[in-house]
């Protein structure tokens, strides 16, 4: 359920309660019964949602349950961007050529949001392939052209099956990666078939292992042992503050991995003894935020996700928007400073609501090169 499991969700649900109760009071006639509306749905899926959930997973099922969420949430944003519009109408002087335009066009206003949306469900799962060549100063000959093929955020559960992240292993065999690295939240929630999600990761094709980081989504459902125990049945190694020497050639890349590292704490404590200053250090942190920290620690590439990219990004005036960017400034693809850098992989699946927009699903191919 949302409520307090899902900040953002309950966030979005409040910002769309306040956008119905404008729109009832600023437009009887259309809005009225926005208001009840409102205060019904807010109450019984947030208010209530912590006392109600097991209930009605209960008789409805987990992944309907799910589906009504993320469709409740798709109506809050619907209602907020609909006020905005309103807003902006409301402005421009009346009796203006510009003003009665605006009029005349206030249903197709109120019908974009739904139609927004509707392409991002329709076009969730388009997974893309991006190829990216990180030129690092003083990279090792035998490192040069290693080839790591990273997935991240797969989010099995109601919104992903086993089937959609199979065809996304099929695509990712393709790329022929000497590692292949998973960077946390195989799951949502507890109950997901995590164990499909493991035998998925283990066909992926490389010369030098499976690795994995923990994400939130697993240490929020209390599953980081069980997955680190069925990952080592089927040859995928989730590394939890440990270090495994790559041997490439004559050099090594020393790969490192952590667990979720929360904002809340000091980030990467005691990971400076895992570090080997004469090799290639890569660190596997679902969280990018670290990556500051991983500098000073004498980190050369840190692999990240947790952003989804921002999952839903809107334009303004030139500007790309998201909830992700006033959370974290490393919210997808490639940063550098100080001849280290770090990848933010924008995930395959999603959470909360089952839309992407602007931040489409992908399988990176990183090769590693000298600058």
């Amino acid at each position: 359920m949302l409520g307090f499991n899902d900040p953002f969700g309950f966030v979005i649900c409040l910002v769309g309660f306040f956008a119905q109760a404008w729109l009832a009071r600023k437009n009887k006639q259309l809005f009225r019964w926005n208001a009840a509306f409102a205060v019904f749905f807010f109450l019984l899926f947030e208010a209530l949602a912590e006392t109600w959930s097991p209930r009605l997973n209960h008789f409805l099922g987990r992944w309907p349950i799910a589906w009504i969420n993320a469709l409740i949430e798709i109506w809050c944003l619907s209602m907020a961007a609909i006020a905005v519009a309103a807003t902006i109408r409301d402005r421009i002087p009346k009796f203006s050529r510009s003003r009665r335009a605006m009029l005349a066009s206030t249903t197709a206003i109120c019908a974009a949001p739904a139609a927004v949306f509707a392409y991002g469900i329709l076009t969730r799962k388009n997974t893309v392939i991006r190829e990216i060549e990180i030129k690092l100063r003083g990279l090792p000959a035998d490192l040069q052209n290693v080839r790591i093929v990273q997935i991240s955020d797969i989010h099995l559960s109601a919104f992903f099956s086993e089937r959609d992240l199979s065809r996304v292993i099929d695509a990712a065999n393709n790329l022929r990666g000497d590692i292949a690295i998973m960077t946390g939240d195989l799951i949502t929630a507890r109950g997901d078939p995590l164990e499909a999600g493991i035998r998925q990761l283990s066909r992926l094709k490389n010369t030098s292992g499976i690795w994995g980081c923990m994400g939130n989504h697993e240490h929020f459902a209390g599953v980081e042992n069980l997955a680190t125990q069925l990952g080592a049945r089927a040859g995928v190694r989730f590394l939890r503050s440990q270090a495994v020497p790559l041997k490439f050639g004559r050099n090594t890349i020393n790969l490192v991995g952590i667990d979720f590292q929360s904002m809340h704490f000091p980030y990467l404590v005691g990971t400076e003894e895992l570090v080997e200053s004469d090799q290639f250090n890569l660190l596997l942190s679902h969280n990018p935020d670290v990556f500051p920290v991983a500098i000073q620690k004498g980190f050369d590439l840190v692999l990240s996700g947790h952003t989804h990219g921002g999952q839903i990004n809107v334009e303004i005036f030139n500007h790309n928007l998201n909830i992700a960017d006033f959370v974290t400034p490393y919210t997808k693809g490639l940063y550098t400073k100080e001849n280290s850098a770090i990848y933010v992989n924008s995930g395959i699946g999603t959470i909360g609501m089952p839309v992407r927009l602007g931040a489409p699903p992908e399988i990176t191919l990183i090769k590693l090169c000298a600058s």
